[in-house]
């Protein structure tokens, strides 16, 4: 099985957790390697942005002299986008809906981003 496919499924197992929109596996520099979002959303735009955002998180913890952050998590009215570390060289992003149970999310992100870790 390619590389792809077997991110693909990793991001098909993590849909089941529910709540789930949209879901992604990205590089550090924001090349989209896998993806599960929905066609009307420009997979480049959504990969480039959501590697900026950690990247702006870790120069803001640096200067502060914190840790690198594991993950960040935006907040709106109708849902929640987190994006994790997933290994070195990878990133998962995930959008879900606003009733989603987020302890239940972000339990699945962990597995999903220790099953990429373990692809690098």
């Amino acid at each position: 099985m390619l590389r792809s496919e077997k991110l693909g499924e990793i991001l098909r197992e993590l849909k089941k957790v529910g709540g789930i929109e949209a879901s992604a596996v990205v590089s550090r520099d924001g090349i989209l390697m896998a993806s599960d979002i929905p066609d009307d959303v420009h997979g480049e735009t959504f990969a480039i942005m959501s590697a900026t955002m950690l990247g702006a998180a870790i120069t803001a913890n640096s200067e502060l002299r914190k840790k690198l952050p594991d993950r960040i998590i935006v907040e709106s009215g109708d849902g929640r986008t987190v994006v994790a570390g997933a290994g070195e060289k990878s990133l998962l992003v995930v959008s879900t809906r606003g009733a989603a149970d987020i302890a239940a999310v972000l339990k699945g992100i962990d597995g999903a981003c220790s099953r990429v870790e373990e692809m690098e």
